[in-house]
């Protein structure tokens, strides 16, 4: 597993309290509470701040030095809050703006990315045949094509834009006759492409809502089992696995579940919205203006 760390900043271990600091998760809107939901199942005595960033949503449609820009604000706003841990839930900062992240961090920094291209090669055999489905800067930065061709050059891989999940998601239409018919027009072009694709990835924290729908459609187009991973799952699993090799005490271990302190820069529907994704009901966020 890598995971963005600056050597320079990060002296290496846990130092006395470290595993009672929080985990920092930051989107650019409530997607990104599918990986807090998954962090609460793997690490389930784990204190967690989450920001998502909702008065610049969404990500996927601006430039990459924008991206950048309102990534390390995020960062930042979660840093001064004392995290031992940063998790880049959004695809598209993590395809855009990681470098740039590490540096700025006395913390490690997970992506959606690699632990996702991790994770979408774990469940493959050899020869790989890899679907990347994601928002529009995801899929232009080409960010999962260079992660699975750094860990497996052989692999082949196809990438659709499918940037309508994410409106679908927030309204709920997760498993409903709309979201297959737009589920069919995004997985026909990708199977197009390659029809021996065996593994999708969901390239976007918004869909792991609609993960049931699109399993449904890409087996019926391939004509038989095609395995979707989602990156919330594996950066839930990414952020375990370095809490442990840091010294920490086993990480869910603790006698009462970990706190959940959750900020926006914009409120609006999200008493509506994030219960949906994050699977429990929430007391509410703090509005905040970066």
């Amino acid at each position: 597993m890598t995971v963005g760390r600056n050597p320079e900043l990060d002296p290496g271990h846990t130092a006395p309290g470290e595993s009672r600091r929080p985990i920092g998760v930051f989107d650019s809107g409530v997607g990104g509470l599918t990986v807090v939901r998954a962090l609460r199942q793997a690490l389930p005595g784990e204190d967690i701040v989450y920001l998502g960033d909702t008065a610049r949503v969404p990500y996927g449609s601006k430039s990459p030095r924008t991206v950048e820009r309102y990534s390390l604000t995020c960062q930042q706003f979660l840093l001064d809050r004392g995290v031992k841990l940063v998790l880049i839930a959004c695809n598209t900062a993590s395809a855009q703006a990681l470098p740039a992240l590490v540096a700025a961090s006395p913390v490690p920094v997970i992506g959606a990315v690699e632990p996702g291209a991790d994770s979408a090669l774990a469940a493959s055999t050899a020869p790989r045949h890899l679907g990347v489905i994601g928002t529009l800067g995801t899929i232009r930065s080409g960010a999962y094509a260079t992660a699975i061709a750094a860990r497996d050059p052989s692999a082949k891989l196809a990438a659709v834009a499918a940037p309508l999940f994410v409106p679908l998601a927030e309204e709920g239409w997760v498993d409903d006759e709309v979201a297959a018919i737009v589920a069919r027009r995004y997985l026909e072009p990708l199977f197009a492409q390659d029809p021996q694709i065996a593994t999708i990835v969901l390239g976007c924290t918004h869909y792991p809502l609609l993960r049931n729908v699109i399993a449904r459609v890409a087996s019926e187009l391939a004509g038989r089992p095609i395995a979707v991973i989602d990156s919330a799952s594996a950066m839930a699993a990414a952020a375990k696995e370095i809490l442990v090799a840091a010294g920490a005490p086993e990480p869910n271990q603790r006698a009462q579940a970990g706190r959940l302190d959750c900020f926006a820069t914009d409120t609006s529907r999200l008493d509506e919205l994030a219960p949906r994704f994050l699977g429990e009901p929430i007391s509410g966020f703090e509005l905040v203006d970066l």
